[in-house]
């Protein structure tokens, strides 16, 4: 059993895990720690206690707790990558490349010096890696990134009021899906249902698992329920989150509308979905709501 730590680097980066060994920290602490990038300085983000560091894979101990003399030299090197930000536009802006810079971080020994950037293809950086490496006099990397990484790491709010997700906590990227949104009833306008970065919120992937359980309770429009006072009809609109359904019954020449919590339903017979026909391999015609399930937009059918 280890004690392990959370550890990152940068705002909204991912945390690594470390073991404190010896040292007394606490969430916000300033550490120095060793990486395969080399030395750097980071801040403890969470604290594990004790667990089996098996699961976690091999953990190094941090080398120290961060000194005034380097935050100084952390601070240091963020007013000098503000200054290589600059210098970075002026020449990608010099080459004519077609590539947007996002940020630039220094290693905290200034081993190395890293540009993130976008751009939609593949580009031929060659040349423009000699022109920082003559300015800077050092180790330099440009690394490419997707638009969901320029979010996160630029950071901003969602439509909800709140700090992104994916900057403020998430450390790794959640796969998110089209289908999630159908399952909460969302609507497929991509404008409604895509974050920042113009991809599928991750949000949506939060209360997915409580969606799924719910959905698979509750009677799907079209479907036809059987209530405890013996009213049968069919299921018109349902509520996921409070559990309750809308049902037409058929009461002469006339449609009555009856609301219904889950509780009160005793039978639920599921609509069969229409198959091809087995003679003339054409499609039945579709339902109205399988008709509009299938209409939606080419953006936000990507997975993300």
């Amino acid at each position: 059993m280890s004690h392990i730590i959370g550890v990152r680097f940068r705002e909204g980066g991912k945390s690594y895990f470390f073991t404190p060994g010896a040292h007394q920290v606490k969430r916000g602490t300033k550490v120095i720690v060793e990486t395969s990038r080399g030395t750097e300085f980071g801040t403890v983000v969470y604290d594990l206690g004790e667990d089996d560091s098996r699961s976690h894979g091999q953990v190094k101990e941090i080398l120290r707790i961060a000194t005034p003399e380097d935050e100084a030299k952390a601070a240091e090197n963020r007013e000098k990558e503000k200054k290589a930000f600059e210098i970075g536009l002026e020449k990608i802006a010099a080459r004519g490349l077609e590539m947007k810079l996002i940020d630039v971080e220094y290693t905290f020994d200034n081993n190395k010096l890293l540009f993130y950037f976008t751009a939609d293809g593949r580009v031929d950086f060659r040349e423009l890696v000699k022109d920082l490496a003559g300015v800077f006099r050092t180790r330099i990397e440009l690394r490419q990134i997707g638009v969901r990484d320029e979010t996160k790491m630029l950071g901003g709010m969602g439509i909800c009021g709140r700090a992104l997700c994916c900057h403020a906590y998430l450390t790794d990227f959640i796969p998110v899906s089209i289908k999630m949104a159908k399952e909460q009833g969302l609507s497929l306008n991509p404008t409604k249902i895509s974050g920042v970065c113009g991809r599928l919120m991750c949000c949506l992937n939060n209360e997915e698992e409580v969606y799924e359980e719910i959905n698979a309770r509750m009677p799907a429009v079209g479907d036809t329920v059987t209530a405890a006072d013996g009213v049968r009809g069919e299921v018109s609109s349902v509520n996921i989150l409070r559990e309750t359904m809308r049902v037409f019954v058929e009461a002469g020449d006339e449609r009555e509308v009856h609301d219904y919590p889950l509780s009160e339903i005793k039978e639920i017979e599921r609509r069969r979905k229409k198959k091809q026909n087995q003679g003339g391999g054409k499609k039945q015609k579709k339902g109205k709501d399988d008709a509009d399930g299938g209409r939606v937009p080419h953006a936000a059918e990507k997975e993300s």
